[in-house]
């Protein structure tokens, strides 16, 4: 009858063998024994579509109580079956499926919802599999594509990409981002190992000679090949990075989810530490003196300060990219958006440009694509200061399209295959007038401010650093978000509010600064034991009068 309880049992089985080979089964004598043999399950299921009669079968229970809860599993299974012939021959294959494999028999409420959202139960698709599909049948732009891939090829297919796409849990999706967290632990271990087994292998002569003796030669050689033998050095994948994979993943599962193949996204309930985009520091004269002690920089996104950037753009005056530098540093342009700049788009009678195209780096290859975010467009002003800098700046550029040119006629002259300047018509070009290759800008960036002695940052802090120059000038956080282009004000909140603080300090003391004080400070007041201290100081205010009143 349909729908009615199928026959189901517990027995007790035993592996013993008699002289003929056979298993002895239920004629085994130690059967009688409490703890001989192991416990087995039977089920019997729905048929197959076909028609076919089918069973589920358990063996190798401990104790009867394992193999009791296991069969409950099943008929809560079989319980949802009701007088639908459809879900029958859904979970009957499914139990079959699960009874070949070995695998755990799952939870009777998420049978119930894969059934109630057409899922198909006994799915062979793995979750390596869906991810190659769903990133194949992306449409978004080359460099989050690009990221997909990378997340999907370097960290998912290879941690949970084995897993059944509909057998995918939290447990496994906690257990993958443990386990790079482990990894992490790993990898700093390592590398402090090879930075130690590298201070083994220095040779440091205590004398005038070059080489070391043969003894000490002999053990630098033993080290080296330790080194040799030590993994290389490996990054670790931050908190940030984590929070990006997790994202690649539940863009993914839940696109599943659309499809009808799962009804639950696991990625959505993992978690994780802190993924918070760090915090921007001004390079104070105490975070220098630290940082020239221990190399150690107080946070991942290190801000100059005024002073600072005035040395930089004075070891940069002579370069060829000093109005590309200066741009970034007072407009806050993102690297992309400053190589990428048409002059189509920047207007300098009126002092305004529209950052309106942005290169972008995929493996060293450069491609053109629009900005970052629709926000990014916004048409910001320019200073005086930038606009006279980029009309100097052309007149360089149109100076240097002329020479490439006479320089190419004359190599044409002996033969050799070199083309006229190319008019890309960007605002920033290499010699030649190509496209300026973004990691040149940022080599190019760190040797000047080498030069000038200065302490580290990216070149994408100049960006940061255009904030503490609005804030400083008088613009409120608001101010700064319009000129960095932020799509919300929480972004420029979250990213600058420390900084900003620092500033106001700065701001403060200098504004402190500005007004004289007739006051003592208290480091440089009179000793009161001293003779006529306290006389002096009284007679001072007597004799001041309502000008030293006004005076404090």
């Amino acid at each position: 009858m349909a729908g009615a309880r199928r026959a189901g049992s517990i027995t007790r089985r035993c592996e013993c063998r008699g002289e003929n080979g056979q298993r002895l089964g239920q004629k085994c004598p130690q059967l009688a024994k409490r703890n001989h043999g192991t416990y087995q399950l039977r089920q019997e299921l729905p048929a197959s579509a076909d028609g076919e009669r089918r069973t589920f079968r358990r063996t190798g229970y401990a104790k009867v109580t394992e193999a009791q809860g296991d069969l409950d599993k099943v008929r809560a299974i079989l319980d949802l079956v009701g007088d639908d012939e459809y879900y029958g021959h859904q979970v009957s294959e499914l139990l079959t499926k699960v009874m070949g494999e070995r695998a755990p028999i799952p939870d009777a409420a998420e049978v119930k919802r894969q059934l109630a959202g057409g899922v198909v139960l006994d799915s062979d698709m793995t979750l390596g599999d869906w991810l190659d599909l769903w990133l194949a049948a992306k449409k978004t732009k080359r460099s989050t594509t690009s990221s997909y891939e990378s997340h999907i090829r370097v960290h998912l297919k290879p941690g949970i990409g084995h897993y059944k796409l509909n057998r995918f849990n939290v447990g496994h999706a906690q257990a993958f981002f443990d386990a790079i967290d482990e990894q992490n632990q790993v990898i700093r271990a390592e590398n402090a190992a090879r930075r130690e087994q590298e201070e083994r292998c220095r040779w440091r002569p205590v004398t005038n000679g070059h080489w070391p003796p043969p003894e000490v030669a002999a053990r630098l050689a033993i080290e080296r090949e330790k080194l040799a033998a030590m993994p290389p050095y490996r990054k670790v994948t931050g908190p940030a990075t984590k929070q990006r994979i997790r994202g690649t993943l539940r863009a993914a599962l839940n696109a599943a989810i659309r499809n009808q193949m799962i009804m639950f996204n696991p990625a959505a309930w993992v978690e994780l530490k802190s993924g918070k985009r760090p915090k921007a520091k001004l390079w104070t004269a105490q975070h220098v003196e630290h940082w020239r002690k221990t190399g150690e920089k107080p946070s991942a996104v290190m801000v100059w300060t005024p002073e600072q950037l005035g040395t930089f753009l004075d070891e940069a005056e002579s370069n060829r990219l000093y109005a590309f530098f200066h741009l970034i540093a007072f407009r806050g342009l993102r690297r992309g958006e400053g190589v990428g700049q048409p002059w189509v788009y920047v207007d300098l009678d009126a002092g305004l440009i529209t950052p309106a195209k942005n290169l972008v780096v995929d493996n060293w290859e450069v491609y053109e694509d629009d900005p970052k975010t629709e926000e990014s467009a916004t048409t910001i002003a320019l200073d005086s200061l930038n606009v006279s800098m980029l009309r100097e700046h052309r007149a360089r550029q149109l100076a240097e399209r002329d020479e490439w040119n006479r320089y190419a006629a004359a190599e044409r002259a002996k033969g050799k295959d070199v083309a006229d300047w190319i008019d890309t018509g960007k605002v920033f070009t290499d010699v030649d007038g190509s496209w300026l290759h973004p990691a040149k800008v940022s080599a190019e960036f760190r040797r000047i401010y080498k030069r000038a002695g200065l302490p580290p940052i990216n070149l994408r802090d100049l960006r940061h650093l255009a904030a503490t120059l609005v804030h400083a000038g008088g613009g409120d956080i608001h101010a700064v978000k319009k000129v960095l282009r932020h799509s919300t004000i929480q972004l420029t909140s979250d990213t600058y509010t420390e900084l900003l603080e620092e500033t106001d300090r700065d701001i403060a003391e200098n504004a402190a600064g500005l007004v004289p004080r007739a006051r003592r400070r208290p480091g440089n007041a009179p000793n009161a034991e001293e003779p006529g201290a306290v006389e002096e100081a009284d007679g001072g205010v007597e004799d001041g009068g309502d000008g030293a009143d006004e005076a404090a």
